[in-house]
């Protein structure tokens, strides 16, 4: 099986997902299906079917975390340095075309997130980046068509 590259700080929030559907979703899930098949014919108590469904995703997600954290390798971008981009880095970016500077960091796929500036590795533009330095200019593939960066700099940082 391979593993799965994940920050300190995405892994620590899976776990806390993990918990909280475990410990919180999962009792009231139960509850809400215990209360919906109280109310008799289960065929036609859409109360009780929401919560069936509502169920289902829960213990899929559960099990959907449950093998990203037992895969995890857990990079603490801190402990890394450099002056090329690879996973973990915080990079600064110009976007030659709109003239805009953009910061993204390089993470895991399970935590992307880019409206906070979390690219995942197996994005193209995280893929582009990959192994350039400061000052190199990288042609990405977007939908858009093909957009020029340059790169301004790369920090580790947690």
């Amino acid at each position: 099986m391979d593993q799965i590259p994940v920050t300190k700080i995405g892994f620590d929030a899976l776990e806390a997902e993990l918990k909280d559907l475990k410990s919180v979703q999962r009792p009231n899930i139960i509850a809400a299906i215990a209360e919906a098949r109280a109310h008799g014919d289960l065929s036609e108590n859409a109360e009780y079917h929401a919560a069936k469904e509502q169920q289902s995703f829960i213990e899929g997600r559960i099990q959907e975390l449950e093998a990203v954290i037992s895969r995890a390798q857990i990079i603490d971008p801190a402990t890394l340095s450099g002056s090329t981009v690879k996973f973990g880095a915080t990079v600064e970016v110009f976007d030659e075309d709109t003239e805009e500077e953009h910061t993204y960091q390089i993470v895991g796929d399970y935590e992307a997130d880019t409206d906070s500036g979390k690219i995942s590795i197996s994005a193209p533009m995280a893929r582009g980046l990959i192994g350039k330095a400061e000052g190199d200019v990288v042609k990405i593939n977007t939908p858009k068509g093909t957009k020029n960066y340059e790169i301004v700099s790369v920090k580790f940082v947690a």
